[in-house]
């Protein structure tokens, strides 16, 4: 068993795939839990064949599976189901990301893991949530931002969206989700009764608008929020500007503006009517822009830049590659960037979980798992099945594995 962490002692049952989902569980088995992820045979989770692969191991499946054990099983077959049954009933928690309605399909929708197990936290991860006009839709994380009108607000204002570059919807339900299974699970110590709870990345995408929805609201609809490229359409100034060798992001409420202004130099800057408050600075934002990059490129570098902002206690940071940020000394003490040791294809660096306590490791440090590996430690361990029953569900097909 593992080292006490905040969630030894919780076992989960995880049907999920690709990214949502398994940051989920991923987050669980990193506090401690006994992850089982099962996988339907033959392929198992779609995400072990997603870039970048090398020796038929999957770069994405090892970032979003670490801590976890593999089963693999046909679900289809009498004796698979019978399996996954069996282990609901020993569980603590279920997570699944398939499309509404799919897990019920398979035999282990709420109402029949529930009468399985009345303490079972059940928890469904997907991309438009369980109800309305959109739920039964596939999605993944850029459809979730077109529909949250995330899209509307990255990019050129005279150009096409932009892609964000990073699966912010992802990895938000997840987490989102993750804090739901907590407060479930919190609630079974005080009541004895599971919950069914869920999270969407819509749902989260949408509460990511800071300012636009309200803005939007109480201006009576005269406010009408869009994309407005490097800088934002709220604050001023607040985006990324240009320095000698690369940008800057910078933030600065309003009441930081008059020590931006002395750390520019240019103290009656404070009091130009065009900057006189955040709305005339948002109104005249490209003279603002162009007051500030002219400043930044007199100082110089990057590094210039933001050592000056630092020494003012004004928010400002260098816009880095993700090579530089994976090098940067901050990310690394702290395992924001982490390295796992994979069986297959050796050291790995990925993104490290996001939640870390005082008490405990940050990190299990055990591997994202190989398909099917551990059909006989979970097997033995929660039902009971000897080495040569295992042994003959494998042979006859209910079981599977194989090293990817």
């Amino acid at each position: 068993m593992a080292e006490d962490h905040l969630l030894t002692g919780i076992t989960v049952v995880d049907f999920t795939q690709f990214l949502a989902g398994p940051v989920v569980t991923q987050s669980m088995a990193e506090m401690g839990a006994e992850v089982i992820k099962v996988e339907l045979a033959p392929l198992g989770d779609q995400g072990r064949y997603l870039p970048m692969i090398k020796q038929n191991r999957s770069g994405y499946f090892i970032q979003q599976n670490t801590a976890k054990k593999s089963l693999c099983l046909d679900i289809n077959r009498p004796e698979g189901k019978s399996l996954v049954a069996e282990l609901l009933k020993k569980a603590d928690v279920m997570v699944e990301n398939f499309s509404p309605g799919v897990i019920a399909k398979l035999g282990f929708g709420w109402e029949a893991a529930h009468q399985l197990n009345p303490r079972l936290v059940m928890c469904s991860v997907s991309a438009f949530g369980q109800t309305g006009p959109l739920s039964r839709l596939p999605g993944f994380d850029f459809t979730g931002q077109a529909y949250a009108g995330v899209a509307s607000m990255v990019g050129d204002p005279d150009g096409a969206p932009a892609l964000m570059g990073v699966a912010l919807g992802d990895v938000g339900a997840g987490m989102s989700a993750l804090a739901a299974i907590n407060a479930a699970l919190f609630r079974r110590e005080r009541t004895g009764v599971g919950t069914r709870v869920e999270s969407s990345l819509l749902d989260f995408l949408f509460r990511g608008h800071e300012v636009n929805v309200e803005m939007h609201s109480i201006s009576g609809g005269t406010f009408k929020p869009n994309r407005c490229g490097s800088h934002s359409g709220a604050y001023a100034p607040v985006g990324y500007f240009k320095a000698q060798d690369g940008y800057v992001g910078l933030t600065v409420p309003s009441g930081l503006w008059p020590r931006l202004c002395e750390a520019m130099g240019r103290p009656e800057l404070e009091h130009d009517p065009r900057f006189a408050d955040n709305e005339m600075r948002v109104k005249n934002v490209k003279a603002l822009v162009q007051e500030i990059e002219n400043w930044m490129q007199s100082v110089g570098t990057v590094e210039e830049v933001v050592a000056l902002l630092t020494k003012q206690r004004i928010p400002g940071a260098p816009v880095l590659s993700v090579e530089q940020a994976m090098k940067h000394p901050h990310l690394v003490e702290r395992q924001t960037l982490r390295s796992v040791k994979d069986p297959i294809i050796g050291d790995v660096q990925i993104a490290g979980m996001p939640i870390s306590t005082a008490q405990f490791p940050r990190h299990t440090g055990r591997p994202a798992p190989l398909l099917g590996e551990h059909n006989l430690d979970i097997l033995s361990r929660h039902l009971g099945y000897t080495a040569e029953r295992v042994e003959s569900l494998s042979r006859s097909g209910v079981l599977f594995s194989k090293e990817i």
